[in-house]
């Protein structure tokens, strides 16, 4: 079997599983608070530490394929996901439970930004397109059937199931990886950044955790303010400490190459908007509209159809349009989609409400696709590693603010209103709020040149490069 054709398909069945897991879990929090006798608003450590994993790990992703493999890597990960997935089944407290989800966080940090460097090392350009829907689709997918599949596991087995599942699907990505993918690896690799790694890993923490939980009135608000605070002083700190060190955890230097800094820069902004839909639908289909976990879930669903209908697509439109074209559209009729769910009520036809969802579906994965191939047009083979590593922290940053701008948008009207019990009102402002941050990133994608990209979507013949030089 051709090797374009199997490695994506390996890499978006272990991110698959890596993506449904991390929002299942939110259909299954009460009842393993009850089985662990402790609440489930405790049991939101179970989600954060999970964040805080994926986030402190991640800068170390590219320098650890770099220097063992990418096919090592990425089957230690998947292993080290699966064992903490056997962990997470096993666990009789929430302390249990918690140090089980940091073990996941841990391989799910490795899976993704090792992922795409075999991926980005193994396709040609030409090919690339394509492959990347397949590791697109499973982020997509993943938060839009986590809901029906948890609520269909907790209702007919139990939670237990919900991470045992991971079991058959690791070991199969770890026997097919084995044979299909090839073990990578850079002959002269830096040295690695140990201080810029530590420095990295409390800022993003301190900021995504402090995020995530915004909001939410988890925690009090100074130490909110002091998680914040913290991170940001951290990340400060790296940033002086990576202009004075030759080969940073996080190569920062990469933000002058054109299509890097809007792919990442435009990307997160949009990801902040679009983030919060798998948050905010479930949420008011079931709050507000009195849905059952499962029935908001089908609904949901038509999101993933949608994007499932893209991947037939993606590269025969940026192939006739260009990557610049594309992402300035669709950014406006993606956000324009969201904004849509505002006008939701409990009297809408749930066929027109799939409908909107299905055809909102298809335009983010296209935009999602869009800005996870251009993040590589430029990027010179030696530099995979670290671009990769730079692009999944901004991804999950963008998505951990995201959910929690969201929540905050809901949580601002709810006290508008006077408070009380969570209702439907409550949500449409947060829709029109979160669509207000996608549409921004229109501003971004507009500093693209008009064939940027051209050799990954096979215009080549229109093709003006932008590297650093030409960008300095």
């Amino acid at each position: 079997m051709r090797a374009d054709r199997v490695v994506p398909l390996i890499i978006a069945v272990a991110l698959f599983m890596e993506n449904l897991d991390s929002t299942v879990i939110a259909t299954a929090l009460p009842a393993i608070a009850k089985d662990l006798g402790t609440n489930p608003l405790a049991l939101k450590l179970a989600v954060t530490s999970y964040l805080l994993s994926l986030a402190v790990f991640i800068p170390a992703s590219g320098w650890t394929a770099d220097r063992f493999g990418a096919r090592t890597v990425f089957r230690a990960a998947i292993a080290v996901f699966v064992v903490g997935s056997i962990g997470c089944a096993l666990s009789g407290s929430l302390t249990d439970f918690v140090i089980a989800r940091v073990l996941q966080g841990m391989g799910g940090a490795m899976m993704t930004p090792v992922g795409r460097i075999v991926l980005v090392r193994t396709i040609p350009k030409r090919e690339l397109v394509n492959a990347m829907t397949w590791v697109t689709t499973p982020a997509l997918i993943g938060p839009v059937l986590g809901p029906p599949v948890g609520g269909f596991i907790i209702t007919y087995a139990t939670w237990h199931w919900i991470f045992l599942i991971n079991v058959p699907m690791g070991i199969l990505g770890i026997i097919l990886a084995s044979r299909y993918i090839e073990d990578l690896k850079v002959e002269h690799h830096a040295p690695f950044d140990l201080v810029g790694m530590t420095l990295s890993g409390v800022g993003i923490a301190g900021v995504a955790f402090g995020f995530s939980v915004l909001g939410l009135n988890f925690l009090p608000w100074w130490i909110v303010a002091a998680l914040i605070g913290g991170g940001t002083v951290a990340i400060v700190a790296y940033l002086v400490h990576a202009k004075r060190t030759p080969h940073p955890a996080l190569d920062l230097a990469l933000f002058r190459i054109p299509t890097f800094f809007t792919s990442v820069v435009g990307g997160f902004v949009f990801r902040m908007g679009i983030g919060a839909l798998p948050f905010l639908l479930p949420l008011m289909l079931q709050i507000g509209f009195g849905m059952t976990p499962f029935q908001s879930g089908l609904v949901t669903f038509a999101s993933a159809v949608g994007a499932m209908t893209m991947k037939m697509a993606a590269a025969r439109i940026l192939r006739r349009f260009g990557f610049r074209t594309v992402m300035l559209s669709n950014a406006v009729i993606s956000a324009s989609f969201l904004a849509v769910c505002a006008t939701f009520t409990n009297t809408t036809s749930v066929f027109w409400m799939f409908g909107l969802l299905l055809i909102g579906g298809f335009f983010r994965s296209l935009q999602f696709t869009s800005i996870n191939t251009l993040a590589y047009a430029d990027i010179e083979p030696e530099r995979v590693s670290r671009a990769t590593s730079l692009v999944s922290v901004a991804q999950q940053l963008a998505i951990s603010t995201g959910v929690a701008f969201g929540a905050l948008a809901v949580d601002i009207t709810q006290r508008i209103r006077g408070g009380g019990e969570l209702g439907a009102n409550d949500f449409p402002p947060a829709f029109l709020a979160v669509a207000a941050v996608s549409m921004i990133s229109v501003l971004f994608f507009m500093r693209l040149h008009t064939e940027a990209g051209a050799e990954l979507s096979n215009r080549t013949h229109l093709r003006k490069p932008a590297t650093e030089e030409t960008a300095a």
